[in-house]
Formats: structure tokens, C-alpha cells, sequence
């Protein structure tokens, strides 16, 4: 299949012989950004924040360069990839940005990476993302870096590394509950290989993992039994929002309450802590961002704790963290296309992407392999992580504390791990 990008190639070798086209800025052409998030469906807490960072880098003085076609993938899949075609072939991106879980992240990846466009990705764990999209999953040796896509976020590694310091400031017996789902993250995080289950065996953790639920399952009550005849005391997973708040709905009221909760993805967000009413006391999760990280964003130089009280004065909710990150995709896009003469040129893109050595409002990001196995050291830029907990707070709603900062020192904690009552 000839892509796009190619025939843009030939096209372009055809011209070239009687004239050599100036870089895309100086000519004042705009450069063309697609954007992909689920601002619909069950991972739509995402994107909460995408219209306001999309209003806000419109109003900075280097938005004057760009044009940003905005998509919705509606939390599936299969409209990712449509929607990354049609971003590619009818809007004629010159480089596409992509949020938010390995279900909106790693079709638009693989549609650009056919189609020869560079992509920037953020906001899924690097293993779902990169191993997700080998032709072999299962098989490392045939695993194959990518030459147009591009993701910078944190790896298991770090997560299971939060999550067992944060455990370890309690007294517990060190028995695991697993609640990994049957979809991109829960596979990952529950592969025997490269996820939690080789690493807590090594740290002296017992697991029971009941095996891969369907998102949308509305009954837990065999999770729920297993725990408890596992004698569990700390629960992990990578729910999607709604179904944890079944599960931790019916895990209270089926007599099953552990000392500690740590969970990815679900609860993320102030108001699918919200949800749980007073129960959601001292539930734990990864802290990718908050309004302590002592970082600056590269446009417009705002902290990013101005960043959120920002967002907070605008729209009167809550900051929440992809906020940093959807910043940072278009802060490294920014970049990017500065370090180009031709926007239209993806081999050129791609290089320069790969080249980026930038300091982002959620911290340095730099395609340099630092601490990445070899497969995967050309396309993942890896970013700090440390462990938070939701706290109830006095008029209602809920803080989140950052209690562990074991491998990011320079990020302040604000307190300790507690056991939930």
C-alpha cells in the first residue's frame, strides 16, 4: 500500500527540481495539528480539561503558526483509528497529538506509523503502548521500534515501584487483590512477564488475581469472594472509572473493606472519588501531576501550579492531572515544529522528535532511553511518578496528598500513607 506520506514524497522529489520549497513558517503556511481524546463514553474524565487547554494554547503568541482539527474517539477503539484516517487523509495533518489510555492512543499510533505521519502520544503506561502494538505481543524478540510514533509518559515499573512504597509505609500481611480488566492496560498490568505479577513475587507479596473481567461488568461479588478467602488487605487494579465505583459499591456492602486501595486509572479524577461519597477516603492512586510538581510549561513559562489554579478560575472545577500532560503534548509539538524547515517532511518530524530535549510543565522530556530497555529506547520518554491518596476534606469533596515521592525527591509529599477505616 502506497500511504500518503509517500505519495507526498514522490510529489515533492518532482518539484523539487525547479524550485526548493522554503521552511513552512517562514512562508507563513499554518501547520496543521490533529488531536485525538475521548471526550465521550466511559473514558470521557480524560479529556475533561481538553476544551480548556485547547482555548488557552489558542491564545498564546506561537498558536498564530498552527491550526488544531480536534477528534473525538468516543472512548472506542475503532473511532480512534477512523478518526486518525480521516485526520490523515481528508485533513492532511502534518503531525497528529493523541491522549489518554492505550485505547485512544495505540490505534491512532499505529494508523499514523502506517501511514507514514509522525504522532505524539501521552497518558497510557509505555508498556501497554509499545508492546501493545507489536505484531507479537508475546514474542519480545520480534518486537521492532517505531519510525513515526512517538509516547512520553511512565512505565509499570514506576507504578509497581509507587504503589509497593506507598503499601510499605502500613503494617499489612502483604496479600495482593488483583482487579485487572480484559482490555490493553489490565492485560499488561497482569502479564506474568512484564507486569505486577513477577514483581510482587519478588518483593514477598502474595496475588490473587481472579482473572480478566469485561469493562461494563456490573457484578463483582467473585473478585469480592476471592479476596476474601485470599485474605486480602491490599487491593490494585486498572478499572475504568465506573467500574470501580461497582466494585468498591459492592465491596462495602458485602462486609469487604481493605487497608489499602491503590488504584490506576479510576480514580484519577475528583469526581469518580466524588462518586464513592465518604467512602473514598484514603483511596490511593499514581500521581502523574498536581499542582505541586515543581515544573514549568515552555510556552507561556506558568508553574504548574498556576496552571491549575488557572484551569480552576476558568471553569470552577477541580485540576485534574492530564491536564499537564495534554499541555505538554502540544508544548513538545511547539518544539518540535520550531526544529523544522518543512512541516510536510515526516522523516524530518519524526527526527526531530527524536531528537527533543525539552523542559515541559510535567517535567523534562527527552527521547534519550534513560531508563528504558533497548527496544524500546527510541520511541518512550519516560516522566516521574509518585504515589498520592484522596483525603476527605472538612466542607466536602476530596484533596489528593501526594505520601510518596521515593523516586522523584524534588516532588513534595504533603503527608503519609493511611489505612482506609
Amino acid at each position: 500500500m502506497i500511504s500518503r506520506r509517500t505519495l507526498l514524497k514522490g510529489t515533492a522529489a518532482a518539484a523539487a527540481v525547479s524550485a526548493f520549497p522554503m521552511p513552512a513558517i517562514a512562508q507563513g503556511a499554518r501547520i496543521k495539528l490533529g488531536y485525538v481524546s475521548p471526550q465521550s463514553g466511559p473514558l470521557a474524565a480524560f479529556s475533561e480539561a481538553d476544551s480548556f487547554i485547547l482555548s488557552n494554547f489558542a491564545q498564546a503568541s506561537v498558536a498564530q503558526n498552527f491550526e488544531v482539527i480536534v477528534k473525538d474517539s468516543q472512548s472506542n477503539p475503532n473511532r480512534a483509528a477512523e478518526v486518525a484516517q480521516e485526520l490523515i487523509i481528508d485533513d492532511e495533518v502534518d503531525l497528529l497529538l493523541v491522549a489518554s489510555t492505550p485505547e485512544t492512543t495505540n490505534p491512532v499510533a499505529t494508523t499514523a506509523e502506517l501511514e507514514g505521519v509522525p504522532v505524539i502520544s501521552t497518558v497510557a503506561p509505555w508498556q501497554p503502548w509499545f508492546i501493545g502494538q507489536q505484531g507479537n505481543p508475546g514474542d519480545p524478540s520480534s518486537w521492532q521500534p517505531f519510525d513515526y510514533a512517538f509516547h512520553f509518559f511512565w512505565g509499570l515499573e514506576d507504578v509497581i515501584s509507587v504503589f509497593t512504597a506507598m503499601w510499605a509505609q502500613l503494617s499489612t500481611n502483604q496479600s495482593v487483590g488483583a482487579l485487572f480488566p480484559n482490555d490493553g492496560d489490565g492485560n499488561t498490568w497482569g502479564d506474568p512477564v512484564v507486569g505486577f505479577p513477577p514483581v510482587l513475587a519478588e518483593g514477598g507479596y502474595t496475588l490473587t488475581d481472579p482473572g480478566r473481567y469485561q469493562n461494563l461488568t456490573d457484578d463483582f461479588t467473585a473478585q469480592i469472594n476471592a479476596f476474601k478467602q485470599g485474605n486480602v488487605e491490599i487491593v490494585t487494579g486498572v478499572p475504568i472509572p465506573p467500574d470501580f465505583t461497582t466494585f468498591w459499591n459492592q465491596a462495602k456492602q458485602q462486609g469487604f473493606t481493605p487497608k489499602a486501595a491503590s488504584i490506576g486509572k479510576a480514580i484519577l479524577f475528583p469526581q469518580a472519588v466524588e462518586a464513592l461519597g465518604d467512602t473514598g477516603h484514603n483511596l490511593s492512586s499514581e500521581v502523574w501531576w498536581s499542582p505541586s510538581h515543581p515544573f514549568a510549561s515552555s510556552i507561556n513559562g506558568l508553574t504548574a501550579g498556576q496552571v491549575a489554579e488557572a484551569y480552576t478560575a476558568e471553569t470552577g472545577r477541580q485540576w485534574t492531572q492530564p491536564i499537564g500532560f495534554v499541555h505538554a503534548l502540544f508544548e513538545l509539538a511547539v518544539d518540535v515544529m520550531g526544529r523544522v524547515e518543512d512541516s510536510r517532511d515526516g522523516d524530518e518530524v519524526a527526527d526531530a522528535i527524536a531528537a527533543s530535549n525539552l523542559d515541559t510543565v510535567v517535567g523534562p522530556i527527552a527521547f534519550n532511553g534513560a531508563g528504558l530497555p533497548p527496544f524500546a529506547a527510541r520511541n518512550i520518554a519516560k516522566t516521574p511518578l509518585v504515589g498520592g491518596q484522596w483525603r476527605l476534606k472538612d466542607g466536602g469533596g476530596y484533596d489528593l496528598v501526594i505520601v510518596d515521592n521515593s523516586d522523584h525527591p524534588s516532588i513534595p509529599t504533603g503527608g503519609t500513607m493511611e489505612e482506609i477505616a
